[in-house]
């Protein structure tokens, strides 16, 4: 690892970012932030950079280590469908508006702490379903898919995320229960 960060300063970086915020504790009580820039298109033409968060709206409590070891090994997907049975789980979609010269080619890169965030909307998760039942198998997670209006950024991240997730689904998921299409 020493070797692969000494030619990657940049991952080096961003790992040092990540370390300084303290662990959550589980799925529920986590702020998902995206990894890379999108640009939202205006009807008018006009192109703003953004990045999104799903910022919990549960409190935030920090990983107990010295729980963490005397766990089951599924404990975290236990404890969301435990969470979710109890009462509803939500989170805020945040949208975060870049500037000029932010960057939007390296994910690693923060943008400063000044910029304009806007509440787009809450998801709600009030349900499980099973892997037999689910509606949502067999779903491809591409970066690359998006609605009108949002279009990639110069990340060249996503389209190889989205060459690596197009192999994935089905290919290489042989055997798995419904991914026969």
């Amino acid at each position: 690892m020493n070797a692969f960060l000494a030619k990657h300063p940049e991952s080096a970086n961003a790992i040092r970012l990540i370390r300084s915020h303290p662990v959550s504790s589980g799925f529920a009580n986590s702020t998902y932030n995206s990894l890379n820039a999108l640009r939202f298109i205006a009807v008018n033409g006009a192109v703003v950079p953004v990045r999104w968060s799903m910022v919990s709206l549960q409190p935030f409590e920090p990983l107990d280590t010295a729980k963490a070891g005397q766990t089951g090994k599924n404990y975290l997907f236990d404890a969301l469908i435990a969470g979710i049975h109890a009462n509803p789980l939500q989170w805020h979609l945040v949208i975060t508006v870049g500037q000029p010269g932010d960057p939007t080619a390296d994910a690693t890169l923060p943008w400063p702490p000044d910029r304009q965030q806007v509440d787009a909307g809450t998801l709600t998760i009030d349900r499980v379903e099973s892997d037999d039942t689910s509606p949502a198998r067999n779903i491809n997670f591409d970066p690359l898919v998006l609605s009108n209006g949002i279009a990639a950024s110069d990340d060249p991240l996503l389209s190889a995320r989205s060459a690596a997730y197009s192999v994935q689904l089905p290919a290489r998921r042989v055997g798995q229960p419904g991914d026969a299409f």
